[in-house]
């Protein structure tokens, strides 16, 4: 009689095995349609495309889906990754049919020809009505092709912005950006503006901020057409602006909600010129370069001079290699609130050795004296140089509460660190509150300020985990 009887199989095995197939069940038949769309629309174009293929209860969604729409011409010459997410620019006819809204488009390879004159039509079809996210951005593979556009002159399809009022995002690249196309248009909605290697006019340029109601982040690298870009804007938050040429001054005329203005840095030292002018609640700058920084901040004093000083100012980063500690001095007075600073260190140049005013302990640094609580060293190898500049900060800030010094991998150990500190006289610290941080890890404040351009959510952009 026993024999008879299969064997059981373990409770726990039985129940995970039905947990998983009526859960699995009864997730996917309670997940309304609106939401599953609202997932497909965050899929790269073939991936959301694919999820057809799940069950029939999924073939319709893709097409009621919000559009999200990833074109890219593909690189010529070997070893050039091409995204796998993408479609070719001979599939957008088909995607261009598709019944559902568009939420996204963003093509990068737009060349002229044939294919300007089809990314014309596209802008126009029904499919991409109503986008909230457009990257339109011109095929660059390097310093040869973009002196070749900027040569030709390419301008961006006039029907490029058909969605300007339901835009929320918008990036546009290498190309000129004609004047014919801003009186029209009227960006409601657009909150997030980049212009790359974009050739504009300063009219054209105020006309297109005038038109956007509610900007709150401008990136703007590399513009070219226009010596002096004026910003009036009662909503802009944030501004990240770089320029290697040296000939393009920023006058930031009237944005009294601007918090943050970022400068990240290239290849090149040279940067062009950024005059704040009104900026009632700027508290985050830089990084900048004080032996060629150009930075002049009057707060709608007519006089720039050094007397002028920014007590909003609460988080600066500046680059340095350590020979300009008289030229960092200079600059800090001009923050007397300033909470924390960020050195990064780089590499030694003979124009470090620029000759500054030098320091006077008889007129102490405000800041030093009553405001900054944090230092943080990036890339600290522990030369004379950097050591000698380090050590001011340990000896002069009286309200320090900690300094971290990050250098490369290994660099530190307990040995180098005892020796570290004899070296910084840890024991004579200004601030007997001051903790002190050997963090073996090497950041890239360019990179991170680049991935992190228009995000607001974090008060410290230069912070990274």
């Amino acid at each position: 009689m026993e024999a008879a009887v299969a064997p059981a199989a373990p409770a726990a095995k039985t129940a995970r095995r039905g947990d998983c197939h009526e859960n699995a069940a009864d997730f996917i038949s309670r997940v309304p349609d609106a939401v599953l769309c609202t997932i497909i629309s965050l899929l790269p174009t073939k991936d959301g495309g694919r999820t057809q293929v799940f069950s029939r209860r999924w073939r319709p969604l893709w097409s009621a889906a919000p559009l999200n729409l990833d074109v890219r011409t593909p690189y010529p010459g070997p070893g050039v990754p091409v995204r796998t997410s993408s479609v070719s620019p001979d599939v957008v006819p088909k995607v261009s049919q598709h019944p559902g809204p568009a939420r996204r488009f963003c093509f990068h390879g737009l060349r002229p020809g044939d294919l300007h004159d089809q990314a014309e039509s596209w802008f126009r079809s029904r499919a991409l009505a109503n986008l909230e996210v457009l990257e339109v951005g011109y095929k660059v593979h390097g310093e040869k092709d973009l002196q070749e556009l900027i040569l030709a002159r390419i301008s961006l399809p006039p029907s490029a912005f058909s969605s300007a009022p339901t835009l929320l995002v918008a990036k546009i690249g290498y190309c000129d950006l004609p004047r014919e196309m801003v009186p029209s248009m009227g960006f409601d909605l657009l909150e997030l503006l980049s212009l790359i290697s974009v050739s504009i006019s300063a009219d054209v340029f105020r006309g297109l901020l005038s038109a956007c109601r509610a900007l709150k982040s401008l990136h703007l690298a590399e513009v070219r057409g226009a010596r002096c870009l004026h910003v009036r804007s009662p909503t802009l938050r944030s501004i990240c602006f770089r320029d290697t040429s040296g000939k393009v001054e920023l006058v930031i005329e009237d944005a009294p909600h601007l918090v943050r203005l970022l400068m990240p840095f290239g290849g090149r030292d040279d940067c062009g010129t950024i005059r704040v002018i009104c900026a009632p609640k700027l508290e985050v700058l830089g990084p900048l370069l004080p032996v060629v920084s150009k930075l002049l901040v009057s707060q709608g004093i007519s006089s720039a001079g050094l007397a002028n000083s920014v007590h909003t100012v609460k988080i600066l980063s500046l680059r340095c290699s350590g020979y300009e500690l008289d030229g960092v001095l200079n600059i800090l007075r001009r923050f007397p609130c300033l909470e924390k600073l960020y050195v990064v260190f780089h590499k030694h140049k003979e124009m470090d050795k620029k000759i500054e005013p030098q320091y006077d302990r008889l007129h102490p640094i405000e800041c030093l004296q009553t405001h900054l609580k944090t230092v943080v060293f990036e890339t600290f190898l522990g030369h004379d140089k950097q050591l000698e500049f380090a050590k001011f900060f340990v000896l002069n800030a009286k309200v320090l509460n900690k300094i971290e010094f990050e250098g490369f991998y290994g660099a530190y150990n307990s040995v180098s660190l005892a020796y570290q500190h004899r070296l910084l006289r840890v024991e004579d610290r200004a601030s007997r509150d001051a903790q002190f941080e050997f963090m073996n890890r090497h950041r890239n404040t360019v990179n991170h300020l680049r991935k992190h351009i228009h995000d607001l959510s974090v008060a410290d952009p230069f912070e990274q985990p």
